[in-house]
């Protein structure tokens, strides 16, 4: 398996165990047995081939598949959601949810957060180049490409990677940062460039706590801790914990606590300066905040620690920071991990519980994840792997979200919006091989070109 199936915005699966997933299901993956997993229908498929019953179109493909050697992560040849649905022996939509879907928003519906409209519900989520290679945090012209490009592609709102608050928050050498304010300039140019491109800017601000300090292409020591010497450095965490083979963190104090909801705060006044109309906040994935959220790399016994209100008081504190730097008009937003697919971990019901939480405290959207707090566990990737989290926090918990998870395809990412399963949908790696996947997607939903965002410099190239 390639790096590349390893990777997806801004977690990395390396670690992880990533079962075969034509027998795996979320309720048992841990234990890794798969002579005990429920049939599929692969296995259908092939009993009837056995018996020799007529090969489907579905079938024909996956033979082409093993013809190739793909696996069955390898989805970009379902050149449509119908195939993928069939694949996935999901249940055809009833008529009463068929009538409800023609009153939801589809993908290029526009979206209002506080004072800015979005021009549509497909976002770029946040993923990390490590690209800052002066090791300064400040962005660079791959950076200023990187985000413009997709801008002009067609995305509603373009989340900008994970960018430290403090220099030990880094998650590599290489990452961005707002910790300072002279850093604030080197952004202005392509938050004008995303807008003047027609798209909503926004940025993820982080602290790696126990995950930070390790390597990347530009440095090195791949899923590794960097040495000090090479430009590594002592890490932070809730508690004495290490993340797998990673150096061991030391506690924060109350009193460092209480300084990093201020660097947040700092950060995210800094962004606002620079023009970002929306900030998220990454609270997943196994970094700082998600070490404390989770009693698994949590066993403080003050404040911050015990049970879900001392260990979610990191992250209200920081909404409430960051809230309180930005402008009204600014849209806050959280990165959540609806669970960390460990037993005794971080889960749903915490979530749903959290996120009602936040959106008393002036969170607009909770961007919905899974997984990172721990190595060595099985996670079920799949296409729309993450999207029933996604429509559990919006549906019990009442706020906006959005949806990530192997979303690849223009139908497959309009039917989570026709279901209600979310309000906006991320595309991730797609993204960064087709920079314009917006307007492929319009063009293959059968919408005119001109109600499609084209720059108008690109409108001789419509489809």
């Amino acid at each position: 398996m390639s790096n590349d199936d390893l990777t997806h915005e801004n977690f990395d699966f390396r670690g992880f165990d990533v079962p075969d997933l034509k027998a795996v299901t979320m309720a048992s993956s841990s234990d890794g047995d798969q002579s005990k997993q429920p049939k599929t229908k692969h296995d259908d498929a092939s009993k009837n081939r056995k018996h020799g019953k007529k090969k489907s179109k579905s079938d024909a493909r996956s033979k082409k598949r093993a013809g190739t050697g793909k696996t069955s992560e390898s989805f970009d040849d379902y050149e449509d959601y119908e195939d993928y649905e069939d694949y996935e022996g999901r249940e055809a939509v009833g008529k009463a949810d068929k009538k409800a879907s023609k009153d939801r928003p589809g993908l290029f519906a526009p979206m209002t957060l506080r004072e800015v409209t979005v021009r549509n519900r497909i976002w770029l989520p946040p993923m990390c180049t490590y690209s800052s290679f002066a090791r300064d945090g400040r962005p660079t012209p791959f950076h200023y490409q990187h985000y413009v490009s997709r801008a002009f592609g067609g995305f509603g709102m373009v989340i900008v990677e994970s960018t430290a608050v403090a220099p030990e928050g880094r998650i590599t050498p290489c990452d961005l940062g707002l910790w300072e304010d002279g850093q604030i300039d080197a952004w202005r140019w392509i938050v004008d460039g995303i807008r003047e491109a027609g798209s909503v800017p926004a940025i993820q601000l982080n602290h790696a706590g126990r995950k930070a300090s390790t390597g990347c292409f530009a440095v090195g020591y791949d899923g590794q801790s960097v040495p000090e010497e090479a430009g590594g450095w002592p890490t932070m965490a809730p508690s004495e914990i290490a993340f797998g083979g990673l150096r061991t963190p030391r506690a924060l104090s109350v009193d460092e606590i209480h300084g990093l909801v201020g660097a947040f705060a700092a950060a995210a006044g800094r962004a606002s300066a620079a023009g970002f109309q929306a900030i998220q906040i990454h609270a997943a994935h196994g970094y700082l905040i998600s070490q404390f959220l989770d009693p698994l790399s949590n066993e403080r016994d003050d404040e911050y620690g015990g049970d879900l209100t001392g260990r979610s008081r990191f992250l209200v504190e920081v909404v409430d920071a960051v809230r309180g730097a930005v402008p009204e008009g600014v849209s806050v937003l959280v990165r959540i991990s609806a669970t960390d697919w460990a037993a005794g971990g971080w889960d749903l019901d915490q979530t749903i519980a959290l996120s009602k939480v936040l959106k008393e405290h002036g969170v607009d959207v909770m961007d919905v994840s899974t997984g990172g707090i721990m190595s060595g566990v099985s996670i079920p990737v799949k296409p729309n792997y993450q999207v029933p989290f996604a429509e559990q926090v919006k549906s019990k918990a009442d706020i906006p979200v959005t949806a990530v998870g192997l979303i690849t395809k223009p139908k497959q990412a309009a039917k989570i919006l026709a279901h209600g399963e979310a309000d906006a949908v991320e595309i991730g790696r797609a993204a960064l091989r087709d920079p314009y996947w917006p307007l492929r997607a319009a063009n293959k939903l059968g919408i005119p070109s001109t109600e499609v965002p084209y720059a108008p410099q690109y409108v001789a190239g419509a489809y």
